[in-house]
């Protein structure tokens, strides 16, 4: 592995569990986030190449599927890819454009999204500010885990059902409380869906999001 994404995987495992222990922080608005109607935020990111963008190179070309990704461990993710493998081609047919916002810094994420073949433009937020201007807040245990017994400092649980998975395609990174999102973003961008994840399998349903997109188009 090149020696500086082996330091960022490490920093963010570390970044992992120390998040893991502690528990989620930020599980309310503290203001109304943005709304259907409402003005995209017009974020700049570093893509996986390190250049910065900015979302409305996107709108002011047409309608955008913007979707804010789960950790790259989160078999959720996974889950969500797999959907997308079958749907990404009405998404596009239907005049959208998919980009991507992950948790990774750049050379972890052309890394990832070149292994698992990620066809869409990814934005890069290790610090996760655009998924905090977009109103997309951490999970409770019961939103992230379902069934799993979380306890604060429960480091014996970590290591029982997470150490197994490092070096794994599935090692804990980033952000274990961090929910999704999908946004449809109209040419200009107005918010036309803000499908904010209550769970980490919310996905949403692909007639809804086809919909959203005729409807941006209008």
């Amino acid at each position: 592995m090149d020696p500086t994404i082996r330091d960022q995987h490490e920093a963010a495992e570390a970044e992992w569990l120390t998040a893991w222990l502690a528990g989620p922080k930020r599980t309310r608005w503290t203001s109304l986030p943005p709304q259907v109607g409402d003005a995209a935020p017009d974020v700049e990111l570093p893509d996986a190449s390190g250049q910065g963008r900015r979302l409305s190179q996107w709108w002011r070309v047409g309608p955008v599927h913007l979707i804010f990704l789960r950790h790259f461990g989160c078999s959720c993710l996974s889950e969500r890819w797999n959907l997308l493998c079958s749907e990404l081609v009405a998404i596009t047919e239907a005049g959208a454009a998919t980009v991507a916002v992950a948790q990774g810094e750049p050379e972890r994420t052309a890394e990832v999204a070149a292994r698992r073949g990620y066809p869409f433009p990814i934005l890069c937020d290790p610090d996760r500010r655009a998924y905090e201007v977009f109103g997309l807040l951490e999970g409770t245990p019961s939103q992230v885990l379902h069934d799993f017994p979380w306890r604060p400092d429960d480091r014996e649980s970590v290591e029982k059902g997470f150490a197994p998975r490092r070096g794994t395609e599935r090692a804990v990174v980033d952000d274990p409380w961090q929910l999704p999102g999908e946004f449809i973003i109209a040419p200009g961008g107005r918010i036309a869906l803000a499908h904010r994840y209550q769970y980490c399998e919310d996905f949403p349903p692909q007639t809804v999001l086809l919909s959203a997109i005729a409807a941006a188009r209008v």
